[in-house]
């Protein structure tokens, strides 16, 4: 899976994330950023335009793949904004605890292997009256749908880059250390198995 995962995974992922149903979710939930800002999983920075300058003080983004960064979509020199890249997973993120008043995540929730980790790790460089910002993909309410995602995912997972069609995504996040404060939710257009969007907003739990 070399030259898969190398040259044609990193593809096949910004195509599958740059289509219209998509980019209008990171138009509604990205411009609620503000502060200093992490995002996790940047992947080819599809999200980048859609910040609004005058709310960002400074962007630091992570992402584990080098060759997905590599396929980015902005020259980041252009940016608005104080701008900053680091290769690195969710799992281990390398800055100060209490750093961010925003986290954002997007489309990357359903890849991260490791979610306790990378929950725990979100906790502790996020400040005290920080907010989660997300917007994912995940489990379908409806049980045909649910049973056709479980039974696709083992085949689905190896191909997609370690995405997972059938994560709760709300029960992930109230699961480890947050309360959402707000959450929406549809099937997006296209096949329903990887169409059901929740996004929204959340915050530490008291």
């Amino acid at each position: 899976m070399g030259f898969y995962n190398k040259y044609i995974l990193p593809k096949m992922i910004d195509w599958a994330c740059r289509q219209k149903p998509t980019m209008r979710q990171r138009e509604k939930i990205i411009p609620l950023a503000s502060g200093h800002i992490l995002e996790i999983g940047v992947g080819t920075g599809l999200n980048l335009p859609f910040y609004v300058k005058e709310k960002v003080l400074r962007l630091t983004a992570i992402e584990p793949a080098q060759d997905v960064w590599n396929e980015r979509v902005v020259d980041t020199e252009k940016l608005d904004f104080d701008f900053e890249f680091i290769l690195a997973p969710a799992e281990k993120i390398p800055v100060q605890e209490n750093s961010f008043d925003t986290v954002v995540i997007t489309y990357t929730l359903c890849t991260i292997p490791n979610l306790s980790q990378a929950f725990a790790e979100i906790q502790r460089v996020i400040k005290p009256d920080g907010q989660l910002l997300f917007c994912e993909h995940g489990k379908a309410p409806d049980k045909f749908v649910q049973k056709y995602q479980s039974f696709i995912n083992p085949v689905w997972r190896p191909l997609g880059g370690g995405c997972n069609l059938n994560r709760d995504i709300p029960a992930l996040i109230k699961n480890n250390g947050f309360e959402i404060t707000n959450l929406e939710s549809m099937y997006l257009p296209g096949w329903k198995p990887v169409s059901f969007n929740y996004w929204g907003r959340a915050v530490l739990a008291e």
